[in-house]
């Protein structure tokens, strides 16, 4: 069970306020809990806190932050059960799927961990000609100072997790914001990290509303905003004057399914269904638009209708549901709203199409116009689309006609189509024989075009949160 309210955390320290937030059971919509919510005058102390805390914590060892990521791991994996719960009532993700993310988390922290205590320079050989003889170069990476971070709904463990598990192994003070349609696993994080050592404004978690996010963005104080949700974010870096930005922006990811995976379709199809639906579509990497050769298109289109048609949908706290509800009723009614223009425009409904409240049947759509909105923008919801291509050269550029480019899959026993794909892609990241929600937290994440700036992944993020420093030393 949850607790009957939740505090926000301010330079460590576990707060209240009069102001409270409702959250909602996503599935039942019944009121689940309330958290303190902040105002500007606590903003501004976090801040401080934030600076005033950046020397202790570059000066904190990176023996004792791998201890403190080492504490957070071993205390979530001992709340497993509780933070699942969590999960599956403020986000709505089915239980399985919910522990699942939980895991992540968990292995998150343990990553980070490993890296606090490798974080390494190299010698750099200046004897480039004689004038130089004598001079040798050294570098090392330092914390960058006090960042930001905002994060979204759909992971509220494990892309909380990116943005403060590196935060702590690099050396880093933060101030996290997170959804305020899922603030308790972040505040749950936050109970853990106030049990450690950390200095005394390493870290504060602020559940603000986003009219009261602005000094997040826009404080010069921050050396870096890591910002994880949708098209907001360019706006977001506009504003966000002289500090480094990494942004994670979504995609409407693509999967090619090529003519040599007849005999292994059963396993394809197994993978699609996962991609496409999992957490009901809300991930940016979700499969969104599969492209099928066209000798083995009709075999794999009726397989995907069969499978999609028996996933179960419910209450997610059911073990044996697949589909939950989507995050609220305005993001449901708003992908049915582009299957139905879909639809009008001549697109064709294999299976699903239909939306109770913020449930919304898992659909599967051909023929789809190219400008749909159900094609070029993010669906975000248990929605995807299939087209037939002949050759690996339609099927590449048919990925390739879109604004977004985080990561793309593709089905193939070719060498040469693997290596074509990866080549001429216009991804962050092509997964080969798998979809492209496939994710491991210690690979580089993030994509082009629309998709954002930077990489995620432990070590990479933690290079986005330091800088190096030369020394030349002559002897």
């Amino acid at each position: 069970m949850l607790d009957k309210t939740y505090p926000y955390y301010l330079a460590n320290q576990p707060q209240t306020s009069k102001t409270l937030l409702d959250v909602v059971d996503k599935y039942s919509g019944k009121l689940a809990t309330r958290v303190a919510m902040p105002d500007a005058k606590v903003t501004e102390k976090a801040i401080a806190a934030a600076v005033k805390a950046a020397k202790p914590m570059r000066e904190f060892k990176p023996w004792a932050r791998q201890a403190v990521l080492q504490h957070c791991a071993d205390r979530f994996n001992a709340r497993r059960d509780e933070l699942a719960e969590a999960l599956c009532i403020e986000a709505g993700k089915p239980i399985k799927d919910a522990a699942g993310e939980v895991t992540r988390l968990i292995e998150t922290f343990r990553i980070a961990a490993e890296e606090a205590v490798r974080i390494n320079g190299e010698t750099l050989n200046l004897e480039l000609a004689a004038r130089l003889d004598g001079y040798h170069g050294y570098t090392r990476r330092v914390p960058v100072g006090p960042v930001s971070f905002i994060t979204p709904f759909n992971f509220p463990l494990n892309l909380v997790a990116h943005k403060v598990a590196p935060a702590i192994a690099a050396g880093c003070p933060f101030v996290l914001k997170p959804s305020e349609k899922t603030p308790i696993g972040a505040l749950i994080i936050g109970e853990v990290l106030a049990e450690t050592d950390l200095p005394k404004g390493a870290f504060s978690i602020l559940p603000l509303d986003g009219a009261h996010a602005a000094p997040l963005v826009e404080d010069e104080r921050f050396k870096l905003l890591s910002f994880t949700g949708g098209q907001i974010g360019w706006e977001l870096k506009a504003r966000a004057g002289r500090k480094k930005v990494t942004l994670e922006l979504g995609g409407n990811a693509a999967c090619i399914v090529d003519a040599d995976q007849g005999p292994k379709l059963g396993k394809v199809v197994e993978r699609l269904i996962f991609g496409a639906f999992y957490q009901s579509g809300q991930s940016c990497i979700g499969v969104q638009r599969i492209y099928a050769h066209a000798d083995i298109y009709e075999m794999l289109k009726k397989k995907l209708v069969a499978a999609t048609k028996k996933l179960k949908a419910g209450d997610p706290k059911d073990k044996s549901v697949f589909l939950g509800p989507m995050i609220d009723e305005a993001a449901a009614e708003r992908l049915h709203g582009w299957i139905m223009e879909a639809k009008a425009a001549g697109g064709k409904i294999l299976c699903g199409g239909k939306r109770r409240g913020n449930m919304l049947d898992a659909t599967l759509m051909e023929n789809v116009p190219v400008d749909a909105k159900a094609n070029r923008m993010e669906a975000f919801g248990p929605f995807a689309l299939l087209a037939p291509f002949q050759t690996i050269d339609e099927a590449i550029a048919m990925v390739n006609d879109s604004d977004y480019g985080l990561q793309a899959g593709i089905f193939t026993d070719s060498l040469e189509h693997a290596m074509r794909a990866w080549d001429e892609l216009e991804q962050g990241g092509v997964v080969v024989n798998d979809i492209p929600s496939f994710r491991v937290d210690n690979m580089p994440y993030g994509g082009v075009k629309l998709s954002g700036l930077g990489r995620e992944g432990v070590r990479y993020a933690i290079d986005d949160m330091s800088e190096l420093r030369l020394m030349v030393m002559r002897r």
